[in-house]
């Protein structure tokens, strides 16, 4: 057992420094590693297998609404990324710029993108031309670039995978009811495959994203009550249309507009899941996007038919569907069961000479840490049903965290207060006015996370300067 508390000692309590504790836990369970390029990380296996399950029922999702995949170039002329104005303005300071090719300059440079609405307008232009073009429902994944002075590991790095949507339609109801549609699959994937509640809502005209008519957001909440925005969708409105001339001939043949829309999700959700699920002896997976759902522990694995047994029993549960692994390292019981923690996998089955005697295995949970005596004759079955029970377990524990971590303010002494002494949401009033969200900002650091779709009125009037208030808003610190 010495060698399992000097396993679970390296990881510093998410209580004393949560920081600290991210780094150890990304480090530990070995999902990424730091690179020689600064600013970016090397994605391990264990941290890309969890992208691959994110991408694999990502893409499902999106193509049961009719979005298809294409991929465009990751270099961007600067001419056309000029083309639109307040998009160009907002990327800016993000840009990685291309000088040289090979040991001879540019005629024009050209950046990494920092995202794609330039290039698919570009495409877009030629590949519209009449109403029968329409609608175009693509999709991409890639990784951008964008140049960040502060870099963590998933949150924030210079280069990141992703997947951004880029549509067309020909009416502005179409691109709503298409930006609508994507941040509900957004919001249905975080809960549903990640187990990660959230708020919806629309951003404030300061938070949304440069170019956009609007922005709506899915807000999550971490242990350490800082807010993480997990997913946005934007309706472009014909703004980009308007800059790069995509036209179609409609019906009664007159030349009009396109209607865009664009979103987006990143690997910065492997982030949210150590925050969100995770506690002090490592990473937590909720069953649906974990690599390994089971992992099979041969107790006095030495001893005669154990590893035959155990080896049985991996077979048969990956017959039966489930993702299984079995250790069978030289590795102690319980340096196993401490790794097997670590790295999150939901279930471990501990079977013995004394188990194979009785007909039985343990199954202990990672979630509860409950032991559960299964006949090996049932194993499959009641795996099915405690991997359920894991998944809706891990999701109403956030949702309670979450729900316990969201308070309402109705004056500005009070948000304040909430802000400085009690991470989480703070739900106020808002009037509507900009100076209002700086002032704020500058104050207490928390920003606008949201307006959300269910509004409520806590107040008459605005939280911050007094004024007759117009909406409630989700506030709060974040990432």
């Amino acid at each position: 057992m010495a060698e399992n508390k000097k396993l679970v000692e390296e990881i510093t309590s998410m209580d004393v420094d949560f920081a600290q504790w991210y780094t150890d836990v990304v480090k530990k369970a070995q999902l990424c590693a730091y690179s020689g390029v600064k600013g970016c990380m090397v994605i391990e296996p264990a941290g890309f297998a969890i992208w691959e399950n994110i991408r694999a029922e990502l893409d499902r999702r999106f193509k049961a609404t009719g979005v298809e995949n294409v991929y465009l170039p990751m270099f961007i002329p600067e001419s056309l990324l000029q083309r639109e104005k307040d998009h160009v303005e907002g990327f800016a300071p993000e840009v990685a710029w291309v000088t040289h090719g090979g040991g001879e300059p540019l005629q024009e440079r050209m950046c990494v993108r920092p995202t794609s609405e330039t290039l698919f307008c570009d495409y877009y232009k030629d590949a519209i031309q009449s109403y029968r073009d329409l609608p175009k429902l693509y999709n991409q994944w890639c990784s951008v670039v964008r140049w960040e002075k502060t870099t963590r590991p998933f949150l924030r790095s210079r280069e990141f995978l992703w997947q951004e949507g880029h549509t067309a339609h020909a009416t502005a109801q179409e691109a709503e009811e298409r930006t609508i549609l994507m941040l509900n699959v957004y919001a249905e994937f975080l809960e549903d495959f990640l187990a990660i509640p959230v708020v919806k809502g629309r951003k404030t005209d300061k938070e949304k994203f440069a170019g956009a008519e609007d922005t709506y957001t899915v807000e999550s909440l971490m242990h350490d009550g800082k807010a993480l925005q997990s997913g946005t969708s934007h309706n472009f409105g014909d703004g980009f249309a308007k800059a790069f001339g995509i036209q179609y001939t409609s019906k009664d043949n007159r030349l009009e507009y396109v209607h865009q829309t664009s979103w987006g999700m990143t690997t910065r959700m492997i982030g949210a899941l150590i925050m969100v699920h995770g506690d002090d002896s490592g990473l937590k997976l909720p069953p649906k996007v974990a690599p390994v759902q089971v992992m099979v522990i041969p107790i006095q694995q030495k001893k005669e038919g154990v590893l035959d047994k155990a080896a049985e029993i991996k077979d048969t549960l990956a017959a039966a569907g489930f993702r299984v692994k079995l250790d069978d390292s030289d590795k102690t019981p319980g340096f196993k069961f401490s790794e097997q923690e670590m790295r999150g996998i939901p279930v471990r089955v501990e079977i013995g000479p004394k188990d194979i005697a009785a007909g039985k295995c343990v199954v202990v949970r990672r979630d509860t840490r409950e032991k559960i005596e299964v006949s090996l004759d049932e194993l499959s079955a009641k795996m099915a049903e405690i991997l359920d029970a894991i998944q809706k377990n891990m999701f109403e524990t956030a949702r309670a965290h979450r729900d316990s971590h969201t308070y309402t303010a109705t004056n500005y002494e009070e948000f304040c207060d909430i802000v400085n002494n009690k991470p989480g949401f703070v739900k106020a009033m808002w009037c509507g006015d900009e100076a209002c969200e700086d002032k704020i900002k500058e104050d207490t650091t928390a920003t606008s996370r949201c307006i959300p779709f269910e509004q409520e009125q806590l107040a008459t009037t605005c939280v911050c300067c007094g004024k007759t208030a117009t909406k409630m808003l989700y506030w709060g610190k974040a990432y």
